[in-house]
């Protein structure tokens, strides 16, 4: 049994409602950070006013944007995640492999400053500066979630994992960050756990955790044997592992 597993029955939707609230594909990266000292994340808190997830410590993300559908990669998702970022689709919803790659690269962006590209042009902010196209290639797929029914936003979450080493800006310079995260910083993954965390976030960095338990600091990201997808589609809530 997988740490998600174990945490199926808490924080999922609750029997009886009926909602219609639209669901959103969105994207979230989890920047890893291998040094001698240990392991850490990236990660921020949003704001109180913010009507999803107020005052959480959360990694950078959010939502698909119609624009993702047409932004030029200098690579592509790898194999398999592109497959698995297919399977499972909801009715109606032929979900887009590089669009939900390229959200997560600019909301990357966005929030933090931090770019993951390689020379090439692009019309993105940060990127085009800097002289550089989006690159989807170093992201590994991890986690899938749909938000439980009665939440004021929905999103059906793909969460990537990506290696610091992989960017092209300095890691600690957030000075070209938006204002939607405060406090970015570096957390040591054992700490990461203690912050106040939405509980997909909490299932999400046991994942990882196992995920990369022993790696050597140099060796790449691994890919999971299966991806956990919590799927809250409906009210009565659905754990699965795409393989």
């Amino acid at each position: 049994m997988g740490p998600a597993d174990a945490r199926l029955r808490r924080g999922t939707g609750d029997a009886g409602v009926t909602d219609r609230t639209p669901i959103r594909d969105a994207a979230t990266i989890i920047l890893l950070r291998r040094t001698a000292a240990g392991v850490s994340v990236l990660m921020g808190m949003r704001g109180a006013g913010a009507v999803f997830m107020p005052s959480k410590y959360v990694f950078p993300g959010g939502a698909v944007d119609p624009t993702d559908t047409a932004a030029t990669l200098a690579a592509p998702l790898a194999e398999p995640h592109r497959s698995r970022l297919a399977r499972e689709p909801r009715p109606g919803n032929a979900p887009d492999p590089d669009a939900i790659a390229a959200a997560a690269l600019r909301e990357l962006a966005e929030e933090t400053g931090q770019l993951i590209g390689r020379p090439g042009p692009s019309l993105w902010p940060g990127f085009a500066e800097a002289g550089l196209a989006p690159d989807a290639a170093p992201l590994t797929y991890l986690f899938r979630a749909i938000t439980p029914p009665g939440r004021p936003r929905r999103f059906d979450a793909h969460f990537f994992v990506a290696d610091a080493a992989c960017l092209a800006t300095d890691p600690d310079d957030f000075s070209r960050a938006c204002d939607e995260l405060s406090h970015l910083h570096w957390v040591p993954l054992p700490a990461a756990r203690a912050l106040d965390l939405p509980f997909i976030t909490e299932v999400v960095l046991a994942e990882l955790a196992d995920l990369i338990a022993g790696l050597a600091s140099d060796a790449p990201v691994p890919v999971p044997d299966t991806v956990p997808f919590f799927d809250n589609r409906t009210a009565a809530p659905r754990f699965a592992q795409i393989a």
